[in-house]
């Protein structure tokens, strides 16, 4: 049998009028892919509405923030310590652990000169171990150079915990031996299949309140706006994922191992395919819902299907949607052909088309079978 070590996943979705990621310039991001202008959305953009997602529903949230002194002395303060002393606990954090060698830096701000990625649950643990020591750092608290009071490698590791967030995506802080981790999760740009020229909309707001002599409006400005059917592009390493979850000591991994990493990817799916940027969401309300989801486990290499758009696909009379849907299938066939079918482990999709597309597996009738499929593919030792 074959082992399972990626899941690739190939999304198609139309975008109505809308601007879900924008520039500097507030246009609609775009490239040029096979010579033509596309709409473009950033994995950024995407990503991170995604991670909100899996952290809300495996109740894991994580915090990207630099301010991890006025955190810890904020709980403290709410514990019933004086800001001064609170405040002291917070620095603490960042002179125990090293400032001086790592480059943890204290701003004048109350903020660290590093950006640190850590579960939230990691500020309560930062906080109790502070109460741990609060004698030290109040006896250290009044000197103009404080000595680092609390235990360096109990800070460090708190501070390089992780959870399925960082385990999927990463994390990057490399100021602390240890706690940079490999994200097991790729994440491409999204981008229209076919050309699109941005539309400008011309608006005004009416002043409300104006006198009967006084006309015009209050303001007037204008904004770009684009639509289309993007192909979006992710996957997953199923061994970095299942290596990140082992016990540091075990020499392997346990059925429980797969069974949070089945959990953990069924997460990530879900999110995948339903979360959207929240880019001018309010003025367009461009709720859409995927149009077609291909998922393969494959046991060789990742395997992008983006260059089946590489030409532009051309709006036919039933719109851009269904001859993007056949150009994938197509593309995909011709991949099978080239590079054969033995290492796929399980592919299948599911979407809006009601026609066979050879060449994308398995037709399931809905998305949450796809997804139930695709990770019990995956994961075959995982519990039910």
């Amino acid at each position: 049998m074959k082992t399972p070590k990626y899941l690739d996943v190939h999304i198609l979705q139309t975008l109505p009028y809308s601007n879900v990621n924008r520039d500097d310039l507030g246009s609609p991001k775009t490239l040029v892919y096979g010579g033509t202008p596309r709409t473009r959305v950033s994995s950024q953009a995407w990503k991170r509405p995604v991670r909100l997602m899996v952290e809300d529903d495996l109740g894991e949230p994580t915090a990207r923030t630099r301010r991890v002194p006025g955190h810890v002395s904020e709980r403290l303060q709410q514990r019933g310590w004086p800001r001064e002393l609170a405040d002291a606990a917070g620095k603490q954090i960042l002179r125990s652990a090293g400032e001086k060698e790592t480059g943890l830096k204290y701003e004048k701000d109350g903020s660290s000169a590093a950006l640190f990625y850590l579960p939230t649950s990691a500020l309560d643990d930062l906080a109790d171990l502070a109460e741990e020591y609060r004698d030290a750092i109040a006896a250290e608290a009044g000197n103009k150079k404080p000595a680092a009071v609390l235990p360096k490698a109990r800070l460090h590791e708190l501070i390089t915990e992780r959870n399925a967030s960082i385990n999927l995506f990463g994390r990057m802080l490399a100021e602390i031996p240890g706690a940079g981790v490999d994200g097991n999760v790729q994440f491409a740009h999204a981008f229209t299949t076919h050309g699109t020229d941005p539309e400008i909309d011309f608006f005004t707001a009416v002043d409300d309140l104006n006198q009967a002599d006084q006309h015009g409006s209050g303001h007037m400005n204008s904004a770009e706006f684009s639509a289309g059917v993007f192909y979006r592009y992710a996957c997953l390493d199923l061994t970095g994922l299942m290596r990140g979850l082992a016990a540091p000591q075990a020499s392997g991994t346990s059925a429980a191992d797969h069974t949070y990493a089945a959990q953990l990817t069924s997460a990530f799916l879900t999110a995948f395919l339903s979360a959207l940027p929240s880019g001018k969401q309010n003025s367009t309300a461009a709720n859409t819902l995927p149009d077609l989801a291909y998922l393969a486990v494959r046991s060789d290499r990742p395997i992008s299907l983006a260059p089946a758009f590489e030409s532009p696909v051309r709006a036919e009379s039933d719109g851009w949607a269904a001859p993007s849907f056949r150009r994938l299938a197509d593309h995909s066939t011709k991949i099978r052909r080239l590079w054969g079918t033995s290492e796929i482990v399980f592919d299948g999709y599911a979407g809006v088309e009601d026609k066979p597309l050879t060449g994308l597996g398995t037709a399931v009738d809905s998305y949450p079978e796809l997804i139930t499929s695709a990770v019990g593919a995956a994961f075959p030792e995982a519990q039910a």
